[in-house]
């Protein structure tokens, strides 16, 4: 019986790929690596492509949602007094959403390695 098998191409922002591929790598999913630049602030994003067997999908979709999904993080804002007055109050913490990675599955009819 022939494998079926997947090919995900994630969209992951610059700052979280290099995470993101070291764990899959560590999961034994072959990555191949995109540079692109997209989305409306034209920021520095990566692209990965993933050729994976469907019983390994939901593992590969698990790790890319750990590593480069939706997530709240604590910046730390710097206050400015009105008139320019130089302040000695400390930068204040802020939640702010971070990460997130588009991602599409594409059924495969093979995959071959060489």
């Amino acid at each position: 019986m022939e494998k079926k098998s997947k090919l995900v191409l994630a969209v992951l922002q610059g700052s979280d790929s290099d995470n993101t591929i070291r764990n899959l790598n560590e999961r034994g999913f072959m990555v191949t690596v995109l540079s692109s630049t997209g989305g409306f602030l034209k920021k520095k994003s990566t692209t990965v492509m993933i050729g994976v067997e469907e019983d390994r999908l939901e593992e590969a979709l698990d790790v890319l949602q750990k590593y480069a999904g939706h997530r709240k993080e604590t910046v730390y804002q710097s206050v400015t007094m009105p008139h320019g007055e130089m302040s000695a109050v400390p930068p204040v913490p802020m939640e702010v959403m971070a990460g997130g990675a588009a991602v599409f599955i594409v059924s495969l009819d093979d995959i071959r390695k060489f």
